[in-house]
């Protein structure tokens, strides 16, 4: 068939493009107001520590927050490093006898490896599995989260199969045991509607990045009422009222904020849009691809994901290869160096010749029905090719 012009972007749960009216409001804060948003001793200063306000409390109205229980970081890695290490550093310096730090085993890698290292400080690493539709058994979670329990942490939505856990239940575990509980919320800030109160969440990550704002910026939640407690990482000036030091980047923290707008006003509307799209593209992918498979919760999962094992073995590296203008990936962008499949699909309890032929797609706010029908039938091409070659073979 004809082959596009242009890329088709069909990785939106990498990143997201900067949506144009983000990108707006941040350019007066590089070319005409560049001030330190601390330097409060003069005019400019004192405007871009108002614009860093701002930004902060749309934020916050995002999930349902106060705008002082807003810290910004430099992204979701950040926050969650900040979230998971700073509760147990500031539990060991208070002498806590809680030890035991929950997670879940498709949890983001900044997630496990933050998890993963406070056994070396004497906590006590819990990696809950999965149940193969991708969502974490709550009876699983209520048997191992007790009064020694200090921290929950369980992903929102799933950055590989887009599954939407129950957080609110989840929240409401952990609130009972008298255990912290934090959500990485990166992917689903703008796709899902969020409340930190409906939920019981004492700590929340975000990123710009994948709210069509910039890359370089994000936030993390910290409740103050009942307060969540933890200790900042960085040492220096005593930014975010000690948390997180760092002079802030005001247009990045001002683009964080239009995107977070946009999100809060358009995020409805935008979710049935391209839960649309995607049901478009799965009917077509599976008239050329019989027996094709959608991994994760059919119900519960976010709009604009669809996980899809194809069949026959036929390597899904093959199939980006046979079609480089449709952008796609194998799974998260931040595992995409290592050699071996999935862990998240693994968990799933997926054989590696399967998890070797999944494609990841993330379907976005500026995919048009014209993407989405060419980028089918240009992967469908592309199976029945490698699929015929491994039958001749």
């Amino acid at each position: 068939m004809t082959r596009p012009n242009r890329p088709i972007y069909l990785d939106n749960h990498a990143t997201t493009p900067v949506d144009p009216r983000v990108l707006a409001a941040m350019r007066p804060w590089w070319e005409e107001n560049f001030s330190n948003p601390a330097s409060i001793e003069h005019v400019m200063g004192r405007a871009a520590e108002a614009a860093v306000e701002e930004a902060r409390a749309d934020v916050a109205a995002l999930i349902g927050a106060e705008a002082r229980e807003i810290v910004l970081t430099s992204g979701a890695t950040e926050s969650n490093n900040l979230a998971i290490k700073g509760a147990a550093r500031f539990a060991a310096a208070q002498e806590s006898p809680r030890r035991r730090v929950v997670t879940v085993a498709t949890e983001h890698k900044c997630v496990l490896e933050s998890v993963k290292s406070l056994a070396a400080e004497g906590f006590e690493p819990v990696i809950l599995p999965v149940q193969a539709s991708g969502l974490l058994d709550l009876d699983a979670l209520r048997a191992v989260v007790d009064e020694g329990t200090l921290l929950v942490s369980v992903m929102a939505v799933n950055n590989e199969i887009g599954v939407v856990q129950d957080l609110a239940a989840i929240g409401a575990i952990a609130r009972a045991a008298g255990a912290l509980f934090h959500t990485d919320a990166a992917q689903a800030a703008g796709r899902v509607p969020l409340d930190v109160n409906a939920i019981q969440a004492d700590l929340l990550s975000l990123s710009g990045h994948k709210i069509y704002g910039p890359k370089g910026i994000g936030a993390l939640y910290v409740r103050r009422r009942p307060r969540a407690r933890i200790a900042p990482l960085l040492s220096g000036g005593g930014q975010e009222r000690g948390l997180r030091s760092g002079t802030l980047p005001a247009p990045l923290v001002v683009g964080l904020g239009e995107a977070a707008r946009i999100a809060a006003s358009e995020g409805t509307l935008d979710a049935g849009r391209i839960a649309g799209q995607r049901d478009r593209l799965l009917a077509a992918l599976q008239a050329g691809v019989p027996g094709l498979v959608v991994n994760g919760d059919a119900e519960r999962r976010v709009g604009g994901n669809l996980n899809l094992t194809f069949p026959g073995a036929v390597d899904a590296q093959a199939i980006m290869a046979a079609v480089p203008e449709v952008c796609v990936s194998t799974g998260s962008a931040c595992s995409s160096a290592e050699i071996e499949p999935s862990y998240v699909l693994k968990a799933l309890g997926l054989p590696e010749d399967r998890a070797r032929a999944t494609l990841r797609i993330g379907i976005g706010r500026f995919t048009s029905p014209a993407d989405v029908d060419q980028a089918a039938a240009l992967l469908a091409e592309a199976w029945q090719q490698a699929a015929s070659g491994q039958t001749e073979r």
